[in-house]
């Protein structure tokens, strides 16, 4: 009888703990769900919002004169609304950036990953990998005090804020995700692809262009382009080192404006909710969004193009 009693007790207390869990579960699958259901809500009520003002704006102002105009004055009469010139800052920067960043970034991952000794590789990534950690700001203000006089003792036609300014600061800023990826993605290739290589007679130099680039090329590729993105959404850096001009060039050594620029600029109070002017900040962050989400496509197209799979 008492055997009887203290199997049904257990039973109680097993059935008691698989509905404790079934609950708790059922818990964590809510949060987790609202949660994702945040990230989506935010997405949608951003591009809602840029949208909404965006319709405004587009209302007085043609989008054929928007996209192919070629002088940008909202805020000066008589106004102009071309947004070619922050597309073309944005582009330099973007651009520039790139160019200093992508080859100094995925040689020092080469470095990491296939020359350097471990001591070394422990000591250079963390200290790169904070270059991440500083503040954009700080980045604005060594160009104005340190970047710009050094390249206006160099070309003396060179303006006090330019583009090239600009270019040399983002650049330290995405190369440490450049470093980071890149390094991660080599020392993840098969080991077995460099024994086939070394086996074959080929050196150092041949395996880690012949055979381990190659392989690593969909992750390297993706954190370019990772990188490119984040140059291009960058703020804070690029107003202070590239100036408040929107200009239509390629002279690194000329003051620009970028889209985000532009947008820091109008966000600081000055003019009026509501007006034209004001809505020109949505009609801007809806062009930037849309370049961005373009990226982000051909990114994803090219990675599957050129991705490689191993068992």
């Amino acid at each position: 009888m008492s055997s009887a009693i203290s199997s049904r007790k257990q039973l109680t207390n097993k059935t008691a703990a698989v509905g404790l869990r079934t609950v708790f579960e059922s818990v964590i699958h809510v949060v987790l769900l609202a949660c994702a259901a945040v990230s989506i809500i935010t997405t949608v009520g951003i591009v809602f919002v840029l949208l909404a003002e965006s319709l405004q704006f587009f209302r007085e102002v043609s989008v054929w004169e928007f996209l192919t105009g070629t002088r940008w004055s909202p805020l000066l009469k008589p106004q102009h609304f071309g947004i070619l010139p922050l597309f073309c800052g944005t582009l330099l920067v973007a651009g520039g950036s790139a160019l200093l960043a992508i080859p100094l970034g995925l040689g020092t991952a080469i470095y990491l990953s296939e020359y350097a000794s471990v001591t070394v590789r422990e000591i250079v990534k963390p200290l790169l990998e904070v270059l991440a950690g500083i503040p954009s700001v700080v980045y604005g203000y060594l160009a104005v005090v340190f970047v710009s006089p050094v390249i206006r003792d160099t070309i003396e036609s060179a303006d006090l804020f330019n583009a090239a300014n600009a270019c040399i600061v983002v650049g330290i800023m995405i190369l440490p995700m450049i470093v980071s990826l890149s390094e991660d993605v080599l020392r993840s290739v098969p080991y077995s692809l460099r024994e086939g290589a070394y086996a074959l007679g080929a050196t150092k130099l041949d395996v880690t262009l012949g055979v381990i680039l190659p392989a690593a090329m969909s992750g390297i590729m993706a954190s370019c382009l990772l990188a490119i993105a984040r140059a291009v959404g960058e703020t804070m850096a690029v107003t202070l080192a590239a100036g408040a001009t929107p200009k239509m060039t390629l002279n690194p050594f000329e003051g620009i404006q970028t889209m985000t620029a532009y947008i820091v600029q109008v966000s600081q109070g000055d003019t009026p909710a509501g007006t034209l002017e004001y809505r020109t900040i949505f009609a801007v962050g809806l062009a930037l969004f849309v370049s961005t989400l373009v990226l982000n496509i051909a990114a994803r197209w090219v990675l599957l193009r050129v991705q490689e799979k191993y068992e």
